[in-house]
C-alpha cells in the first residue's frame, strides 16, 4: 500500500424530476405537501436541487457516492452554522429513499444570493478579506470527531497525490496545445510541499458557484458536501479561480498562509484547471485558460 487514496470508478448518476420530489415530500413530509416544486436554475453536479415553495430547497444526491455526504451535513452543519460569520445551509429535515429515488436527501432553508463571478463583485479586496474571514472562522472551530477525508468528500483534506494521475493525464493531453513545462513544475512543487499534519476544518469546494453575493458582497457560503477536517489547503484554490491579484494578496495575508500551504493551494487550483482545459483542448475553454494563465503568472512572479 502506498497510502494514496483510490478514487474508484466514476459515480453512476441517477435522474430526478420535479414530480418525484413532489411525491417524496408528500409521502414523507405531509406538512409541506402541495408546495410548488421547481428546479433551481443553477443546480450543481453532485446534487439535484429544487425549490420547495418560496423559502426552502430540496437537495438530492445524484449518485451513491455523493449521498455519503448527507449524514455528515445533517450532523455538522447545525453545529458549524452559529459559529460562522456568514450564513451557511442548515438542514430542516432528512428524507429517505422513495418514489423511485434510491438515496437519502435533505430539505434546507433557501439562502438568497447570486453566485459569485469576478464582474459581480463590488470590491475585490473587501470580498477577499470577507472570504478569508469566513475561512479563518471555519479553521478556528474544534475538529474533535470531525469527518476525516474519505469517499464522502473525494479525499479533500488528504494528500494532493490522490489526483496526480489525473493531473498528469491532463498535462499529456495538453502537450502541443500549450507550454506544459511550467505547469508541470508547479504541480510537482505542490506535491512536494509539506503539510504539518494538524487537522483543520475546511469547506472542500470553495468554488465561485458556492459563494453567494448580495449587492456584490459575500452573503452566504453553500454546498458543504465535501467539507471535513484535514489539510485545509484545498480551500485556497479560490485565490486563483476567482480573486484578483490584489484580492489574492490580502486573502493570503489575512490567513497568514506559509509558502508550503500556498503551493499546495496552487496545486489544487491547477489540478482542476488542467482537467477542464484537457477536456476542451480542441475548443479552448476561455475561463479555464484565463485561470491557468493567472496561475502561471503568479507562480513566475513569486520565483
Amino acid at each position: 500500500m502506498n497510502g494514496i487514496p483510490d478514487l474508484g470508478p466514476l459515480p453512476r448518476r441517477v435522474t430526478v424530476d420535479a414530480d418525484q420530489v413532489r411525491r417524496l415530500v408528500g409521502e414523507q413530509f405531509p406538512r409541506w405537501a402541495g408546495l410548488p416544486v421547481r428546479p433551481v436554475s443553477e443546480s450543481g453536479w453532485d446534487n439535484f436541487t429544487f425549490h420547495l415553495g418560496d423559502t426552502m430547497v430540496a437537495r438530492l444526491p445524484s449518485a451513491a457516492e455523493y449521498a455519503l455526504a448527507v449524514e455528515k451535513e445533517q450532523r455538522w452543519l447545525p453545529a458549524l452554522a452559529p459559529r460562522l460569520p456568514v450564513p451557511v445551509p442548515v438542514p430542516l429535515a432528512k428524507g429517505s429513499p422513495g418514489a423511485g429515488y434510491p438515496f437519502p436527501w435533505s430539505i434546507y432553508a433557501w439562502l438568497d444570493g447570486t453566485p459569485a463571478r469576478e464582474d459581480r463583485i463590488a470590491d475585490s479586496v473587501r470580498f477577499s478579506l470577507d472570504l478569508a474571514g469566513f475561512l479563518a472562522a471555519l479553521r478556528s472551530l474544534d475538529v474533535d470527531g470531525g469527518p476525516q477525508p474519505g469517499k464522502h468528500n473525494w479525499f479533500r483534506g488528504a494528500t494532493l497525490r490522490t489526483y496526480d494521475a489525473q493531473a498528469r493525464r491532463a498535462l499529456a493531453a495538453l502537450d502541443g496545445h500549450l507550454d506544459v513545462g511550467p505547469a508541470r513544475e508547479i504541480w510537482e512543487t505542490a506535491l512536494d510541499a509539506h503539510w504539518d499534519g494538524v487537522d483543520t476544518w475546511f469547506h472542500g469546494d470553495l468554488a465561485p458557484g458556492n459563494l453567494l453575493l448580495d449587492r456584490g458582497e459575500l452573503a452566504a457560503v453553500i454546498d458543504f458536501g465535501t467539507c471535513g477536517v484535514g489539510d485545509p489547503s484545498c480551500d485556497l484554490a479560490i485565490a486563483w479561480t476567482l480573486l484578483t491579484a490584489d484580492g489574492r494578496r490580502v486573502f493570503r495575508e489575512r490567513l497568514s498562509i506559509d509558502e508550503a500551504a500556498w503551493a499546495r493551494g496552487r496545486g489544487w487550483a491547477l489540478w482542476k484547471t488542467l482537467v477542464t482545459c484537457a477536456r476542451t483542448a480542441e475548443r479552448a475553454d476561455g475561463d479555464a485558460r484565463r485561470v491557468l494563465g493567472g496561475i502561471l503568472t503568479e507562480y513566475a512572479s513569486g520565483k
